[in-house]
């Protein structure tokens, strides 16, 4: 059967469905709700993407026949075990720890380990359901996974740390593997975290392989894979731009957190001239309305390894602001890139931000725009990156460490950046082939994302047969 390319171009996803699309939508996202109780970012997630997906299966029948969709939603395994270690106390400590194994259709399971009070299975769920699709775009051999704990690393010693990772991955070991899952780090789980962990593996496997990245360049891991997720967005940013024919130099740029996404966004952001004006914790946000230069985002990477507050910025910098308690989407800018954590930017702030004028908003996070706030992107034609393009550089790298790996060769820095440009250049072209809008410039990134990433998942588990 020849496939039909589609634009769906629905602004606003479901609520514009008439007919068939309405009805297989609504059909699906009840029996995800039935299924998956108490899971609001898993329902939002999947809800985000059928938006998009569903007239492109009801216009190519042999995917809705193999319920392909449906086969997504649900994934292969998830591993739920108990997670016990000993604090420095001498008191035994219970934490629950998970694995997501979404999906191996394209390669093996990938994704990050996520230790945080907070984080429950409708966490992992909606994450792993969101790699899917981000790591079909990168272009590589590598399928979607997610996991983590509910384990807090603040104000642990490091032999505390210790200790919970081994103890997490002497469960853990037994499900993963180079060719089986090889996950990563994510929030919580840094260099030395990861280093912990893949020690603890080594010593149970007694073999040295590609199991985990983001390990140290020392034992196997790559260049620029801390900076890849924020260089990784504002390089898709740049090919938004330049498909308009606008480029990011001058632009003043407004970006939210101050970890590692948004240390580095504003880094190469700063790199390609424009001009960063905000980062930003949980606590407020600074304004510097000459932009940041690189001296005095090196102060900030210094005062975040140190567990300081964003507030400490103006003490340092008296010519910044401070704004106490509040998010910066009301600062004047063209670009906006919410790095910090899901659902930070809402409606109310996005239509400030496009009176504004903002012209481009990239997800340096996950899912940190509201369902309501990308409406009001797309209603207002701006270029809207979400998170399973515009943060797809992390685990493109992450891909690249596996593969350097595997062939035992380490990769200088810039060839491991080429290689970022590079994918980050090729999911863009992926955006704009599905995502297009006839005779016009616009792109809808958000469907144009979700149809080429799905496209290429549906495709293998079509071929597989029924599984």
């Amino acid at each position: 059967m020849k496939e039909t390319i589609v634009n769906t171009n629905h602004s606003h996803g479901p609520a514009s469905f008439q007919g068939e699309d309405r009805d297989y939508f609504n059909t699906v996202m009840a029996h995800v709700i039935e299924k998956n109780p108490g899971e609001p970012e898993f329902h939002q997630a999947v809800a985000e993407v059928l938006g998009s997906v569903i007239p492109y299966v009801n216009q190519n029948a042999r995917y809705k026949q193999a319920k392909i969709l449906e086969r997504l939603i649900e994934p292969d395994r998830i591993v739920i075990f108990r997670v016990t270690w000993e604090d420095d106390t001498g008191c035994v400590q219970v934490n629950r720890g998970y694995r997501v194994q979404f999906s191996n259709a394209i390669g093996p399971y990938k994704g990050g380990l996520r230790f945080h009070p907070s984080v429950s299975l409708g966490t992992f769920k909606f994450l792993g359901f969101e790699q899917n699709f981000k790591n079909s775009l990168t272009t590589l051999p590598i399928g979607a996974g997610k996991g983590g704990a509910d384990f807090d690393p603040k104000g642990k010693s490091d032999h505390e740390i210790m200790r919970f990772c081994q103890s997490f991955m002497t469960e853990l070991a037994r499900h993963i593997g180079k060719d089986v899952d090889v996950p990563a780090g994510d929030i919580g789980v840094g260099a030395r975290e990861v280093s912990y962990l893949f020690g603890q593996y080594k010593r149970l496997n007694n073999r040295f392989t590609g199991v985990l990245t983001g390990k140290g360049i020392e034992f196997g891991g790559s260049l620029i894979r801390t900076e890849a997720t924020g260089y990784g967005c504002v390089y898709f940013i740049q090919n938004m731009l330049q498909h308009v024919n606008q480029s990011i130099e001058g632009k003043i740029v407004v970006i939210s957190g101050s970890g590692n996404v948004a240390q580095y966004a504003a880094e190469k952001a700063i790199q390609l001239g424009a001009v960063v004006v905000t980062l930003s914790d949980s606590s407020g946000f600074i304004y510097e309305p000459d932009g940041l230069t690189q001296e005095k985002l090196d102060f900030v990477k210094a005062l975040k390894l140190k567990g300081g507050r964003i507030k400490a910025y103006v003490d340092q910098f008296p010519s910044a602001q401070y704004y106490d308690g509040q998010r910066p989407w009301s600062i004047k800018c063209a670009i906006a890139l919410p790095c910090a954590t899901q659902n930070e930017l809402n409606e109310t702030e996005a239509k400030q931000l496009v009176e504004n004028g903002c012209i481009a908003v990239g997800e340096g996070a996950n899912m940190p725009v509201t369902p309501g706030a990308t409406s009001v992107f797309l209603d207002a034609k701006i270029a809207f990156g979400p998170g399973k393009a515009a943060n797809a550089g992390g685990v493109a790298i992450s891909a690249l460490e596996m593969t350097q790996n595997s062939m035992r060769l380490h990769w200088t820095r810039d060839e491991v950046e080429t290689r970022l440009k590079s994918i980050m250049m090729s999911i863009h072209e992926q955006c704009v082939a599905f995502g297009s809008t006839p005779n016009t410039t616009y792109v809808n990134y958000v469907d144009g994302a979700n149809i080429a990433g799905f496209r290429k998942v549906a495709d293998a588990m079509i071929a597989f047969g029924i599984l």
